[in-house]
């Protein structure tokens, strides 16, 4: 009988310094969307992609307009005429591809832009939020946008507001 009372005792001893753990919740949508930096560089990057977006369409509608010429003069081709202009039509083609890829590609200058827009935000946000983690005593801050596993939250736990004051902008 000892025994067991020393058993549970230390057993109990082992749970006792454990403390609960502090956790709250963010909206990084919202907070986003408040910061105008963020507005801005979205912006920018719109524009640009639409810029770029426009001058590969132009030059997949030179090689379109290409190949409806050579499909009405076809009749007219000897074999090495055909085969200069199918020629040009796939290079024309694979300039408008190389060229989607170029701006578009997973490391496309879109892609670039956007690192060089973006990443100095999400920093400041990041920082802002560690910020106030490490001001409140929270172990865990969730994204609360990105979780689609949190079904309800209570709006007490969620900091944004607090991290848009600590980045300068007051909610």
């Amino acid at each position: 009988m000892k025994k067991l009372i020393i058993a549970l005792m230390f057993v109990l001893g082992a749970f006792l310094p454990a403390s609960a753990q502090k956790f709250a919740l963010v909206d990084m949508e919202y907070i986003l969307r408040n910061v105008p930096a963020y507005e801005m560089a979205n912006e920018q990057l719109n524009q640009v992609s639409l810029r770029w977006e426009k001058e590969v369409n132009e030059r997949t509608k030179e090689a379109e307009v290409m190949f409806k010429n050579y499909q009405s003069d076809k009749v007219f081709l000897t074999d090495d005429q055909k085969k200069k202009r199918e020629e040009e039509i796939v290079a024309k083609e694979k300039e408008a591809t190389d060229l989607r890829y170029k701006y578009f590609g997973p490391e496309g200058e879109l892609y670039k832009k956007r690192q060089s827009l973006m990443k100095p935000i999400q920093e400041d946000v990041y920082n802002a939020v560690k910020a106030v983690a490490e001001e409140k005593g929270y172990q865990t801050i969730f994204d609360r946008a990105s979780s689609q596993s949190i079904v309800f939250a209570s709006p007490r736990i969620d900091v944004s507001n607090e991290v848009l004051a600590k980045l300068g902008y007051s909610k």
